[in-house]
């Protein structure tokens, strides 16, 4: 393969490389480097996450720099602050033997009048998302007029959050004369169409088939019933003990959520969403490249630059909305010629999308096996065995000690001992999956048969949380379906007041509802529960159906371990209500 010397760079640059460790250019570096250092077209260039772009557009940029202009030369954009900040820490990388050439990185989440006084430093360079961008450029701050080079990197990405306005004002006020660079791992219409209004008849680069995911990357999924989905989540990260993994949720709140329960299992988990600030998304960004955090649970939004080498796996907790997403989140994992493993948790209705997930990559996924207990504590037990035996021990530190240790065990056998040591670092899985379920089993229909819930009699309670804490109809069955305690428990009237909440419950499971409410906490409040009345007939009309079914009294009811259906109800006098916070919310259907 053509190393970086033979494409022409200048010598500083490739000093700089050579200390960082590149040797030779990836596919898209290979193509693009040569191109910009001997063409002034536009240039649209196709290639996957990971493969190594921000070199690609940068070092010919740094290699034409105008050494006499202090002069804002170079623009690039990008969607996020964490993905500026690592592009701009990438270009200060090889501008290390180039004195004199400042890189400025801008974004939302900073005070701007910081980021005004960072101009005074004369940067070459800028890099910036959109919003931040336009706003420092029509206060004049950023001034564009001697622009040569604008770089749109990860474009599809920006238009899909929203940044079509900000790109279109930008791409008006720099000046005609500039060379415009368009990276992207998916191409549509709106890519197309600013090729077609912004760019000069670009030239076109593709490194692998368009819209497609990246060869070195293994495709799996797992069908669960959609109570199951977090348990399954934990058994995919204890049959891996190594795991190094990003984990994508939907929502900022899910993403929340499922850290916290990961963190409260006693996995090394963190968040990052958009909700959290730039100095403590930092300081995780940190932890989790230095490996002191296993699973990094976050949003698409806030993955955008996260570039961490040789992540193990891609957990996709949820299906993207946006199908193209699905390539930028398996496009984390598989860098730089490693291989790597993404994952899809899926529930029977979300089945039908594995196919169309296919098609956008263009790969096959192969259905997994949700691992058994027994399976887990087999590969725990051996992968703490073979970190025993690759143990380094300190001679000088624990020889004094060995004397005494050996007297406080000469009383066990070599088995025994050996038993009790691995008991000790173990127990905590065996205890975990004694007598687990097995998740794969009864996998089909999320609908239950037709059951009569005439016959069902139900204990009323009163817990201590309602709407002002926050508390949905849907969080309160999410809750009750993670409960292996009251798993297939049937449902009555829920009733959310401001201040507490009446739910019932089959009486039959009085106490072990007490007992998984009372030892539980719902959006950071302490959960206390108690029992107000037991054998109550349901008021519920038997819908035939596992989920809510519509009745007269005008609350919620279902069997718990499906999908539930909130609708409205016809309370008396024809009037419409509902008993639930806020709004009566239909699940999204497919």
């Amino acid at each position: 393969m053509t190393p970086f010397s033979d494409l022409g760079l200048n010598p500083m640059i490739l000093q700089a490389l050579a200390e960082i460790g590149f040797e030779t250019p990836t596919p898209i570096q290979g193509k693009v480097i040569p191109h910009l250092i001997n063409s002034e077209n536009d240039l649209v260039a196709l290639a996957q996450t990971g493969t190594g772009k921000t070199a690609a557009f940068s070092l010919p940029i740094i290699h034409q720099l105008d050494d006499s202009s202090d002069q804002v030369q170079a623009l690039i954009l990008c969607p996020t602050r964490e993905l500026a900040i690592q592009i701009a820490k990438d270009v200060e990388s090889f501008l290390k033997y180039l004195p004199g050439t400042a890189v400025l990185s801008v974004y939302g989440g900073e005070r701007v009048d910081k980021q005004i006084r960072a101009f005074k430093k004369k940067p070459k360079i800028v890099v910036g998302t959109p919003g931040r961008t336009n706003d420092l450029i029509r206060r004049g701050v950023l001034k564009v007029n001697h622009l040569t080079w604008l770089v749109l990197d990860e474009a599809d990405e920006m238009l899909n959050m929203g940044f079509k306005e900000e790109l279109d004002s930008i791409l008006e006020t720099t000046p005609n004369s500039k060379q415009v660079l368009l990276f992207s791992a998916t191409m549509n219409k709106e890519i197309r169409r600013i090729a077609n209004n912004y760019m000069k008849k670009p030239d076109d680069i593709t490194v692998g088939e368009k819209n497609k995911g990246a060869d070195n990357v293994q495709h799996f999924y797992y069908v669960v019933h959609e109570r199951d989905r977090y348990q399954t989540l934990r058994r995919i990260a204890d049959a891996n003990p190594d795991i190094h993994a990003l984990v994508f949720c939907r929502t900022r709140r899910e993403t929340q959520q499922v850290a916290d329960k990961l963190i409260q299992d006693h996995y090394s988990a963190e968040a990052i969403h958009g909700e959290i600030s730039q100095d403590q998304r930092t300081h995780v960004m940190n932890r989790f490249r230095d490996k002191k955090i296993q699973l990094l649970v976050a949003t698409d939004v806030a993955a955008r630059g996260i570039d961490v080498a040789k992540l193990t796996h891609v957990i996709n907790y949820n299906i993207p909305d946006r199908l193209d997403a699905y390539v930028h989140r398996s496009g984390r994992t598989g860098r730089a010629n490693n291989s790597g493993i993404s994952l899809v948790i899926v529930n029977m209705r979300e089945k039908y999308k594995i196919r169309m997930l296919e098609s956008k990559v263009g790969k096959s996924f192969e259905q997994a096996r949700i691992p058994s207990g027994e399976d887990i504590c087999e590969k725990q037990l051996f992968s703490l065995v073979d970190k025993v035996c690759n143990m380094e021990v300190n001679e000088a530190q624990i020889g004094k000690y060995i004397g005494l240790i050996s007297k406080k065990f000469e009383h066990m056998s070599r088995d025994e001992l050996i038993k009790k040591l691995i008991s000790e670092e173990f127990n905590r899985f065996l205890n975990h999956y004694k007598d687990s379920a097995d998740l794969n089993s009864n996998v089909g229909s999320e609908r239950a048969p037709r059951y009569d819930k005439s016959h069902v009699l139900f204990a009323r309670f009163n817990i201590n949380i309602g709407k002002r804490m926050g508390l949905h109809v849907k969080e309160l069955f999410n809750f009750i379906n993670e409960q292996r305690e009251l798993k297939g428990v049937e449902i009555g009237t829920i009733t959310i007041k401001d201040s507490y909440t009446l739910l019932e419950v089959d009486e039959k499971y009085k106490d072990k509802v007490l007992d998984c409410f009372g030892r539980a906490d719902m959006n950071g409040v302490s959960m206390k529960i108690s029992c107000e009345q037991t054998g109550i007939r349901s008021t519920r009309q038997s819908s035939g159906k596992s989920g809510a079914g519509r009745r007269k009294s005008g609350g919620y009811g279902g069997r718990t371990g499906a999908p539930s259906r909130y609708g409205r109800s016809s309370g008396n006098g024809g009037k419409k209500r509902h008993s639930g916070g806020g709004s009566p919310r239909r699940k999204k259907r497919y």
